[in-house]
């Protein structure tokens, strides 16, 4: 009988997502846009740094993956949601012209905010056998 631990599920998803976003903030300097598809510059490439160190170390404390993945989840979405709103998202808009920030990025930040939030609050904490 194999013990699983649930909580280390919200905090291999922060590791992997912490290491996602500190690898596109260092691609993000040498490859304009990202994948040929993703718009980036070089604060938004900062900002993949500073926030991908800073959910790496948050998933390393103890019981903080949970509430860091739920805070990840609601930056995703609330930056999804900005770009429709006028004046900031768009291609004129405040997002792009700071950060870089076009569509298709605007699109994986929904869905990386959408499913940062089923992880943090779909996954119970404890342990499960199998």
């Amino acid at each position: 009988m194999e013990v699983i631990l649930i909580a280390d599920v919200q905090k291999t998803y922060a590791l992997v997502l912490g290491a996602v976003l500190v690898l596109l903030g260092l691609v993000g300097f040498v490859n304009h846009p990202v994948l040929g598809l993703f718009g980036v510059n070089v604060l938004q490439n900062i900002v993949h740094l500073a926030g991908g160190a800073a959910i790496i170390w948050f998933g390393y404390k103890a019981g903080a993956a949970k509430s860091t993945n739920m805070w990840l989840g609601i930056a995703g979405v609330l930056l999804a949601v900005l770009w429709f709103i006028p004046g900031t998202g768009g291609d004129l808009g405040l997002l792009s012209q700071l950060f870089g920030i076009n569509a298709a990025i605007s699109y994986l930040h929904l869905g990386v905010g959408i499913v940062s939030l089923a992880v943090a609050y779909g996954v119970k904490e404890g342990a499960v056998t199998a």
